[in-house]
């Protein structure tokens, strides 16, 4: 019985591999976020060719497989740059992407670009009124954008971001097939050391669980904060 609660021995080996999940996830967020906020400024733009880049990346990173884009992010890029160095300088060029920084970018670059749809369509929502009166009274586009435009932003685009962190997290057990010691990678190694997969994958699933119950309540109390007086205002 002491056995079972110790998790045979790997209890620390999860929690290390659980807060390892939390750092991807959360490092991956922010390359989201600014990913995100420049894909949306790109479709928004003027200019005809950001508009196209900024589809073009959301519609080809959406239309891959993670998994795939993961593997070429890790094993592929790596061995082009190295291909690519040699070929220039005529010696042996080693490139060593490490787990956790493949994982947080190709992780960061693919929900960016859901991301970019939930910023685009959050800046769509604000009233076009409020920034021709704000250029009107002669402030500058880029503080239009942090006085009148970010504020409201992401008021909208919370529920969106929230939806965003919360598959994010899930998807970090891809990470564990370029084997990064998050959650999943150290439930496999538990499950092969000791034979138990129900014992170990049920304690990941409640791990997962555990991290998007949190998360949630932390979108809720964010939303409402974010809503401060808006319904109040309404009623």
């Amino acid at each position: 019985m002491f056995d079972f609660f110790d998790l045979y021995g790997y209890g620390p080996s999860l929690l290390r591999g659980l807060w390892m999940t939390i750092a991807v996830a959360s490092a991956a967020m922010v390359v989201a976020i600014a990913m995100g906020l420049l894909g949306a400024a790109a479709k928004l733009s003027d200019s005809r060719t950001a508009r196209t880049l900024a589809g073009a990346y959301t519609t080809i990173v959406r239309g891959i497989p993670e998994i795939v884009l993961l593997l070429l992010v890790y094993w592929g890029t790596q061995q082009l740059i190295q291909d690519l160095g040699s070929a220039i300088t005529g010696r042996d060029v080693r490139v060593d992407f490490s787990p956790f920084r493949a994982g947080v970018m190709t992780l960061g670059v693919i929900y960016g670009a859901f991301a970019t749809e939930v910023f685009r369509g959050a800046l769509a929502a604000i009233s076009r009124g409020q920034i021709e009166a704000a250029r009107a009274a002669g402030m500058s586009p880029l503080k239009t954008f942090f006085r009148i435009q970010m504020p409201q932003m992401w008021r909208f685009a919370l529920p969106g971001l929230g939806n965003v962190w919360l598959v994010l997290t899930k998807g970090t057990a891809l990470v564990s097939l370029i084997h990064l010691s998050e959650l999943m990678r150290q439930t496999n190694i538990a499950v092969g050391a000791t034979k138990k997969p129900f014992t170990f994958y049920a304690v990941a699933a409640g791990c997962y669980l555990c991290i998007t119950i949190v998360s949630m309540i932390a979108i809720h109390f964010l939303e409402r904060r974010a809503n401060r007086g808006i319904r109040a205002g309404v009623g």
